[in-house]
């Protein structure tokens, strides 16, 4: 049970029986999940059979505007940039500097393996034909995403990048979110949102080209969306499984509780679903950060948000850091903050997470828009088996192998014998076939000292 009734619910871990850690680590419940469900699914009925008037009726609705075409022309694009200033302009090139070198890197060359004498085995890449980006763009208009998104598509060769965002309420997209799409090369922007912009993208309108893979957070509405599609076979792919945002930080008593409390919060205020989550080794320390926490939300317009969000927050109290390290690889977070001295050390204890930030000097903001790295991570513990967003999610893995005659004849028997183990006849054929083949086209070969 908690200590006390700090902003942070508290417990110590040694205390808790695995009941109580297993709900002392429970993510925030989806809220009406199966009447969402429903809802989504109607929406996206009504878009694929009706098209770009159901988005105009949606748009209406849902946004409260009304739009006399979707996709954003090229003047806007202009006005947006003209709108920011040379600060704003160069703060996302920066960016988009940084994410482009780091997801360069990633880019793998062709690999080919001889496995057996004339047998050869290649893995080759090519880009997803049509991918969708969303960008999400409500209360806080993400551009940063449109960066995490169209750049490593660009880097993969994508041919086909549509980008979908809501309108704001003078029925443009966000200026910010147009000119980082402009950066990235990317002039098919579409004003559409929410569960009917996945939709769209999914299976196409009149205006808005249908894509094979879905890219980008969102709300319940899009996750939820995201999902129904991708599992029908004429739908889309999606990127990674995703819930609520959230971070953990591990800190002991040596950490700056003011840095602490300020990476709690910035989490906090994604959403009143968001989670955070401090495991610490010190009472005092976690004393120290309620009170930083106290005196930084009335720093926050957006305090209302962060309010909501921190009644999902914990505070976890650990016998020392080797304990810290184990509650963080069982939580699986999607962001995990280190702020102990010689943060680095403690990496090959790291097992699960969706993007790791080490040091004082390193918070999660970095990460959010300019380190390089990708913001777009698997959340609600996914990070046990997904990893967060790379250019190799842009791209499809080929497999290709290719034996010559004297390499089959080698490897034949090997194939035919596992193909009879398993009983599969039709395999082991096709084998037999092509040896017995080999064996009467090495009959009638003259033999050495055959007159020709």
């Amino acid at each position: 049970m908690p200590e006390n009734d700090p902003i942070l619910r508290r417990y110590r871990w040694a205390e808790l029986d695995e009941p109580g850690r297993a709900a002392a680590l429970a993510r925030p419940e989806a809220a009406r999940r199966d009447a969402l469900a429903d809802e989504v699914a109607a929406i996206i009925a009504e878009t694929r059979r009706d098209g770009d008037k159901a988005l105009l009726k949606f748009a209406a609705r849902f946004d409260g505007v009304a739009l006399d075409a979707l996709r954003v022309p090229p003047a806007d694009f202009d006005a947006a940039e003209a709108s920011l200033d040379d600060t704003q302009r160069g703060a996302l090139r920066i960016a988009i500097d940084n994410v482009r070198a780091f997801h360069a890197a990633q880019l793998m060359p062709p690999i080919e393996v001889e496995t057996m004498p004339g047998v050869v085995c290649r893995r080759i890449t090519r880009p997803i034909r049509a991918v969708g980006l969303y960008v999400p763009a409500g209360s806080a208009p993400l551009p940063s995403t449109v960066i995490m998104l169209a750049v490593p598509a660009a880097l993969a060769g994508c041919p086909r990048r549509v980008l979908c965002t809501p309108p704001q309420e003078d029925g443009r997209a966000d200026p910010a979110v147009l000119t980082a799409a402009r950066y990235c090369g990317i002039d098919a922007v579409y004003l559409a949102g929410g569960a009917q912009a996945v939709a769209a993208m999914a299976y196409g309108t009149e205006s808005i080209p249908s894509v094979d893979k879905i890219f980008g957070p969102g709300n319940a509405w899009v996750t939820e969306a995201k999902m129904q599609v991708s599992r029908d076979p004429d739908g889309a792919a999606l990127d990674l499984p995703a819930g609520p945002s959230e971070v953990l930080v591990i800190a002991d008593e040596r950490a700056a509780p003011g840095f602490v409390a300020a990476d709690l919060l910035s989490q906090a205020e994604h959403g009143p679903d968001s989670q955070v989550v401090l495991v610490t080794t010190s009472v005092a320390l976690a004393d120290a950060v309620e009170a930083a926490i106290e005196n930084q939300l009335a720093l926050l317009p957006r305090n209302a948000v962060v309010l909501e969000a921190l009644k999902h927050g914990r505070t976890l109290l650990a016998a020392d850091l080797e304990e810290a390290f184990a509650i963080s690889n069982r939580y699986a977070p999607e962001h995990l903050i280190v702020q102990v001295p010689e943060a680095e050390s403690w990496l090959p204890q790291i097992e699960t997470a969706g993007s790791v930030f080490l040091g004082d000097w390193t918070p999660e903001s970095l990460g959010d828009y300019c380190s390089g790295t990708n913001h777009v991570l698997p959340t609600y513990g996914y990070a046990r088996a997904w990893s967060g967003l790379s250019v190799a999610d842009f791209q499809l893995a080929i497999s290709v192998q290719q034996a010559s005659p004297a390499g089959f004849r080698l490897i034949g028997p090997t194939a035919r014998t596992l193909a009879e183990m398993e009983r599969l006849d039709a395999h082991a054929l096709a084998v037999k076939l092509r040896l017995k083949a080999l064996a009467l086209h090495a009959a009638d070969e003259p033999g050495p000292g055959t007159r020709q």
